[in-house]
């Protein structure tokens, strides 16, 4: 089979083998076996997130079709008593409709977003001001060095914009996650933290609004993107966004444009660890706060307009969002969408000496 039929951005060479996972129990089996055999494997869930190079992936493809949402006993007292085990095969915004549906809050502005529940936590996916983050448990994983199953803590994932440890290659295999979610009499959504959407639903920042409103509205403002799987909208035929927004220290933004886009970000405290009875220490050196740029907005002004494309290349910038590469027409090369990539990023380094680092997982690709 090609990987382009399994993947949302369509490229993709052949597969040598392909397993399908239809439980945890499936999934571990097939990755153990695959281990066991010392041939290559990767594991796929809803190729929302990945580009695949045009000669394929040796060895073999385990596909997590797992299923299942299940309601663990409620936290009596908690803010969040509603706790949910999602198997990692369980479409992500499938899983969002139904907590809206039911009065849940706590992932409701991340409605939209494709891919697999499992693959959630190692991206720490993220819209419109809400993250995963912030409705985590834990996870239940395989460990790849052990070959056990264990739950972990959600800290010990270490998630942050668009990462986690699991990211940065940490050896392990999720299984299934746990989350949070708040409940409420009259059906109401978190507070709303994202500009653009309480516009939409025409609140203030930090309001509540109506869990249904917010899963429509973001829904909106996600297709007005090409950000939503459409078979009829040839800009959906993407990985989402291809950047993520750089952060940079607070210095070095005060070179940018005034009116360039930016958010300052809070550090983390450092840690502390003074023995009984010792000397307080002396408080560290003040670290430098750093500030979130507009990837899009870097894009657009280093002279990559939306729609645009390399003369003679297939793959082009989303005609509705420059965030997003499009194999519009579903003939683009893997090898086309990533010059395409290169380009942007000498261009925004050229103009403002700002490194673009890509969003999607790369599977027998370079960039």
């Amino acid at each position: 089979m090609l990987l382009s039929e399994l993947t949302t951005l369509r490229v993709g060479g052949q597969a040598e083998r392909i397993v399908e996972a239809t439980t945890a129990d499936e999934l571990v089996d097939a990755v153990l076996d695959a281990q066991s055999r010392g041939e290559h494997w990767i594991v796929l869930g809803g190729g929302s997130n990945v580009l695949v190079g045009d000669e394929g992936v040796p060895g073999t493809v385990i596909l997590v079709r797992s299923r299942g949402v299940e309601r663990l006993p409620d936290v009596e007292g908690s803010r969040r008593p509603i706790r949910l085990r999602v198997q990692a095969g369980e479409p992500w915004d499938a899983l969002v409709a139904h907590t809206v549906d039911q009065g849940w809050a706590g992932v409701e502005a991340l409605s939209g977003i494709p891919g697999s529940t499992g693959a959630a936590p190692i991206q720490n996916i993220g819209a419109y001001g809400q993250e995963l983050a912030e409705s985590l448990v834990s996870v239940e994983v395989l460990d790849l060095i052990s070959g056990e199953r264990r739950l972990v803590p959600a800290p010990e994932l270490r998630l942050a914009y668009r990462t986690s440890a699991i990211k940065q290659g940490w050896p392990v295999v999720v299984l299934s996650v746990e989350l949070a979610l708040e409940v409420n009499d009259d059906a109401r959504s978190r507070p709303v933290a994202y500009a653009q959407l309480a516009d939409s639903l025409g609140v203030e920042i930090g309001d509540r609004a109506l869990l249904a409103g917010v899963r429509s509205a973001t829904l909106a403002l996600r297709a007005g993107k090409g950000m939503v799987l459409d078979e009829h909208d040839p800009d959906s035929v993407s990985a989402g966004s291809f950047f993520t927004n750089p952060i940079v220290s607070e210095s070095f933004a005060r070179t940018l444009p005034p009116e360039a886009p930016r958010w300052a970000q809070q550090p983390d405290p450092p840690a502390l660890a003074v023995p009984l009875g010792a000397e307080p220490a002396p408080p560290p050196p003040p670290v430098e706060s750093t500030v979130k740029l507009s990837a899009a907005w870097l894009i657009e002004h280093s002279g990559i307009t939306r729609g645009f494309a390399l003369p003679g290349s297939r793959a082009s910038v989303s005609k509705k969002h420059t965030l997003a590469l499009t194999n519009p027409h579903g003939t683009a090369t893997a090898d086309e969408i990533a010059q395409l990539a290169r380009y942007i990023q000498t261009r925004v380094m050229s103009e403002f000496g700002v490194a673009l680092h890509p969003e999607p997982v790369f599977i027998n690709q370079q960039l």
